[in-house]
């Protein structure tokens, strides 16, 4: 991604580029590879854009049955409820990290997801995070039937 995205920069010469944050990991590395190579362009992140039931916008939600996308929507609830409870716990540790990932990604696969991660992490390195983390991201990626979906959700 990196090479294309940096092939691109050169060749059109821009100043600013905007990326969507549905795909963080992605935004974070083009960030860091303009950081790292002083590439005289701004990177402008962009919120991701959701659908009334919270899912979010992305091309591939055409590829999912009605049964499907009714269920799409559980991925970002369940983002948005390890949010709330890793804010509303002071003395976070990573083990209980690690526990609320782990009771999210049983509700996932139990709706019928196959989680390939759900994991929070640090914002500014994608580490995992722990106790020292002050700034985090939950990033999950799951299939739905055919259909891959990520997503994520900010706190701290």
């Amino acid at each position: 991604v990196t090479t294309v995205v940096a092939k691109l920069f050169g060749i059109t010469g821009a100043h600013v580029a905007l990326f969507g944050e549905k795909d963080f990991q992605q935004l974070a590395i083009i960030q860091k590879m303009v950081n790292d190579l002083a590439m005289p362009i701004t990177i402008v992140s962009q919120p991701t854009v959701r659908e009334t039931d919270g899912l979010a916008l992305s091309s591939r939600n055409q590829y999912l049955t009605s049964e499907q996308r009714s269920i799409a929507p559980l991925l970002y609830q369940q983002l948005c409820a390890c949010s709330d409870a890793l804010t509303k716990d002071p003395s976070l540790t990573s083990q209980k990290i690690t526990n609320i990932e782990h009771i999210c990604r049983e509700h996932l696969e139990h709706a019928g997801f196959v989680v390939d991660y759900f994991s929070v992490c640090d914002r500014l390195t994608l580490e995992p995070a722990d106790e020292a983390t002050t700034q985090a991201i939950i990033l999950a990626a799951v299939t739905l039937g055919e259909t891959r979906l990520i997503d994520n959700c900010s706190f701290g």
